[in-house]
């Protein structure tokens, strides 16, 4: 099963399982998962070939899927799930696949679509660091400044990086070979008919107006919200507002939902 942090195991209400992006860990969602599990228990789960869960050859959507399947099935259905990015399409599709494990769904800047951009360049940066050199994560910093990688995106990257082995909490070589996947959507039949919020950065064009079409019909009762002067990472910018978008959608009255 996948490697989990709880966050308030004896809270009251439905739980809240969340998935990360790519190249992320249920660590990075500490803040918020903490946050929310004041009215419920949140668990945040390192997706496969990601921090401490397991190693595998492949990483389709379909794999993502029965994986946090088998985390709900774990705890006991149904939850509400939150996912972002390569995350929220792991979690549109557990919603399309096993509808019975989900109460409400929360899609973080992400389309039920194909995306044509590759991240296999942060691959190759991240393989670019010399870790045998490396006793701080300012220093991986710098060595992926150097190589062109953003502030926000250096720190975000060396949250996976473990000092003390030497390594990377990421299985590279697993994620390159799979990007083909990673950046697909499986085609799938039929709808998940419970609510759905899909929140967006207000600045990112992950989520497009021509991609409303290909939601609503996966998901009838979609929801849209965008939070200002945010991009792609919108949780990681604007955590209080990505948590009271998250909080408010969770405790709306669906018809008794």
């Amino acid at each position: 099963m996948l490697n989990y942090i709880d966050h308030a195991p004896d809270t009251a209400g439905t739980p809240l399982l969340i998935a990360h992006g790519l190249f992320g860990s249920g660590r990075n969602w500490g803040v918020i998962a903490k946050r929310l599990s004041d009215a419920r228990r949140v668990i945040a789960v390192d997706m496969r070939n990601h921090g401490q869960s397991m190693r595998a050859d492949t990483n389709s959507y379909t794999d993502m899927a029965a994986d946090l399947a088998t985390v709900i099935d774990h705890f006991g259905a149904p939850m509400d799930v939150l996912g972002h990015s390569m995350g929220g399409k792991a979690a549109m599709t557990l919603a399309l696949t096993r509808p019975e494990l989900v109460r409400r769904l929360i899609v973080a800047d992400i389309a039920p679509v194909t995306y044509e951009h590759t991240q296999a360049e942060f691959i190759t940066a991240m393989r670019g660091v010399d870790l045998a050199t490396v006793t701080r994560r300012s220093e991986a910093a710098e060595q992926l400044a150097a190589q062109g990688v953003e502030p926000a995106l250096q720190s975000f990257f060396t949250q996976s990086l473990d000092l003390s082995e030497k390594r990377w909490l990421l299985n590279l070589d697993a994620l390159e070979a799979n990007m083909p996947d990673i950046l697909s959507f499986p085609e799938l039949a039929g709808a998940f008919d419970g609510p759905a919020l899909f929140l967006t950065g207000g600045n990112s064009h992950y989520v497009t107006a021509a991609h409303r079409p290909r939601i609503k019909e996966l998901f009838p009762q979609a929801h849209f919200a965008k939070i200002p002067e945010t991009g792609h990472w919108l949780h990681a910018e604007k955590p209080r507002d990505f948590e009271a978008a998250v909080r408010t959608f969770l405790t709306m009255d669906f018809q008794g939902t």
